[in-house]
């Protein structure tokens, strides 16, 4: 999964909510110089991760991009995700309502600087300023996100086409996504409160 599902499934737990959306980023051992709320956040991104790689209904999304981008078919799905994550009214009822979660985000992400790592940190102004977690929500957010996995990515090809792949299959992607979310959903819960009493 990528940004906006990770901040959604924090479930509006602030130190959850770094820990979860800066994993990515701390390497190795490094989580040992976190705890609590936020070591929690690090610990449920990874369960979040290892449980959305190894389902059997995201193999079956991955499929569509797998031929043509091979080892790169997983990112590009955690990219694609996110649009169905922002427009799932279980999630956010209204535009609004998304809006509003994604401002928030922001501040807590803020708020809390001195625990980013440096990468993040220098990630998040361009994050906030050109509104990734709000408009992954739009067509035009996903293809801006498939390019910056692009130019992060050495040996990814032109992103183009699975942008392309994801507007002719979105319709069968989100059959896919509804289903697994639910699923996601309960999973994460149940770790969330777990890694929480740990």
């Amino acid at each position: 999964m990528n940004f906006l599902a990770h901040a959604y499934l924090s479930f509006n737990n602030p130190g959850v909510l770094v820990g979860n959306m800066i994993s990515d980023f701390v390497k190795g051992n490094r989580k040992e110089d976190y705890e609590g709320e936020i070591l929690a956040g690090i610990l449920l991104h990874r369960s979040i991760d290892s449980y959305t790689d190894s389902h059997p209904y995201i193999q079956d999304i991955k499929l569509y991009f797998k031929k043509d981008y091979r080892l790169y078919a997983a990112p590009i799905v955690d990219v694609v995700l996110d649009y169905f994550v922002a427009n799932d009214t279980d999630n956010f009822e209204t535009q609004e309502d998304l809006f509003i979660f994604t401002s928030n985000v922001y501040a807590q992400l803020e708020k809390n600087r001195e625990h980013l790592p440096e990468q993040f940190k220098n990630m998040l102004p361009y994050m906030i300023s050109q509104n990734w977690l709000y408009n992954y929500r739009t067509e035009t957010g996903i293809k801006n996100s498939l390019m910056g996995l692009h130019r992060r990515a050495k040996y990814m090809d032109s992103p183009d086409h699975a942008f392309e792949i994801f507007l002719h299959h979105r319709a069968e992607i989100e059959n896919i996504y509804q289903p697994f979310f639910t699923l996601l959903k309960k999973h994460a819960k149940d770790n969330f409160t777990l890694f929480l009493n740990s």
